[in-house]
């Protein structure tokens, strides 16, 4: 599937900045890298809304979800925040990556970093029908930890 794909500044160097890639043949996300002119410095406990320069035009049926890179979380205590964070196909603007340090020290982005993952989805909608009751399952209305935490084995 080809997708559109706008740079929408210029770096000095021709407008030649990294598009969005998947670091492995298997990789279903794609690495998404900042795009600033001067260090953005994230303090331990700060959020920092990260540009990419970078805005896309994604077909109907289609969102981008944003995600933490699993690198960034394990070893520097660095999560997107609202993830998955989805861009929606009808929007056209940059996209911008919340950015936590939930790590003990500060975090440096300089340009060109690769800050989070892009996962393009393809989703459904639908419409609601108010019924009476609900068709019945094993675990009912069993939730948040109703299964256990026991090994499966």
């Amino acid at each position: 599937m080809n997708v559109q794909i706008k740079k929408l500044y210029t770096d000095g160097g021709g407008n030649n900045y990294a598009l969005p890639q998947y670091a492995t043949e298997g990789s279903a996300g794609m690495d998404i890298c900042a795009f600033t002119d001067e260090p953005i410095i994230i303090a331990p406990g700060s959020i920092a809304l990260v540009p990419t320069g970078l805005a896309i035009a994604l077909p109907q049926g289609f969102e981008c979800q944003v995600r933490s890179r699993s690198g960034l979380a394990a070893k520097q205590g660095v999560f997107c925040l609202n993830a998955p964070g989805t861009i929606d196909s009808d929007y056209r603007g940059e996209i911008k990556v919340i950015l936590a340090n939930f790590g003990k020290e500060d975090f440096t982005i300089r340009n060109g970093d690769r800050i989070a993952q892009i996962v393009i989805a393809r989703y459904e909608h639908i419409q609601w029908e108010i019924v009476e009751t609900l068709g019945q399952t094993q675990r009912g209305e069993g939730g948040f930890g109703s299964t256990g935490t026991q090994s499966f084995a």
